[in-house]
């Protein structure tokens, strides 16, 4: 942050708790540093010099100013929530007498469901043909992917000691340093035990290395997911988190257990594991326009 400032001390408090006591990621205290930056900046901008001093109209002009500025509706609710936060702080330590963000609205944000791949597709991914180690490799990446429906990140800092294969369990280390353990399906233990047989790790060795035999960076396992999409005839683009919102879908397709689904993916809040429903709906829908005969046009009409 630019020139210190009475506005200044608190904000790198408050930042500093979310590291210490909340152990936010490097990336999240980066974005909370940037939007709190612009409120700083705007603020000092308008001659304001003591947290007591700001009310509703100043956050309400501050965000009015990124609105001008060209701001999608998503970015303005993500930098609104930063500030929420930073003015529930300040009010438990007693700097603000009151919130001065309460009642203020964001912009909706249009709600974009993720894209998916279907079953036959996601079958045809993973069923990877394995004639070679980097192809047993990636094997058993895509058959844990779509089968425990990981993050990235909790992919690529798998250890052999925190899967049991024989239990058909992994224990994944998540978001805010959460620990949960997801279910391994059949044939993902298969290809892992195979990959396994291949490599001989020990206990603390990557479940998926690199050719030097560093653990594959998130960048990596990117690179090789749209390979080997293309290689199996699939021309969606194919990510990291489309196996992972495929996974999520086709569970609760099948099981309607939306509960149990956000376990398994590590949400903290039900309400982002509700978007699956809104998918499953939409395959629901189609299902019915083209089955129903209430529902199906005549022919040239």
């Amino acid at each position: 942050m630019s020139e210190a400032s009475a506005l200044r001390p608190a904000v790198e408090a408050f930042l500093e708790k979310l590291r210490v006591q909340r152990r936010c990621s490097p990336h999240t205290l980066a974005a909370y540093r940037r939007e709190l930056r612009v409120l700083l900046d705007w603020l000092e901008g308008a001659g304001v010099e003591t947290w007591t001093a700001l009310d509703a109209g100043l956050v309400q002009a501050a965000l009015a100013a990124g609105h001008r500025a060209g701001l999608a509706p998503v970015s303005l609710r993500r930098r609104l929530s930063a500030w929420r936060s930073l003015f529930a702080t300040l009010v438990e330590e007693g700097i603000l007498p009151s919130d001065p963000a309460l009642g203020l609205r964001a912009p909706k944000a249009a709600r974009r469901l993720p894209q998916v791949l279907d079953v036959d597709e996601a079958q045809r991914l993973v069923e990877l043909e394995a004639d070679d180690p980097l192809a047993v490799r990636d094997r058993a990446l895509l058959e844990l992917f779509y089968s425990s429906g990981l993050r990235v990140s909790e992919l690529c800092a798998l250890r052999w000691s925190d899967l049991d294969l024989e239990a058909g369990e992994v224990r994944v280390l998540g978001k805010g340093r959460k620990v949960r353990i997801v279910p391994v399906g059949r044939l993902a233990r298969q290809a892992l035990e195979r990959w396994r047989d291949e490599r001989r790790p020990a206990p603390a060795d990557p479940v998926f290395p690199g050719r030097k035999g560093c653990a594959l960076s998130p960048r990596a396992v990117q690179k090789c997911l749209a390979r080997r999409a293309r290689q199996q005839g699939i021309w969606k683009r194919v990510h990291p988190h489309l196996l992972r919102h495929s996974c999520a879908s086709h569970l609760l397709e099948s099981s309607g257990d939306l509960r149990a689904v956000q376990e398994m993916l590590g949400h903290a809040d039900i309400g982002t594991t509700q978007i699956y429903t809104h998918l499953d709906f939409q395959h629901l829908a189609r299902v019915y326009d083209a089955a129903h005969p209430r529902a199906k046009r005549r022919s040239g009409s």
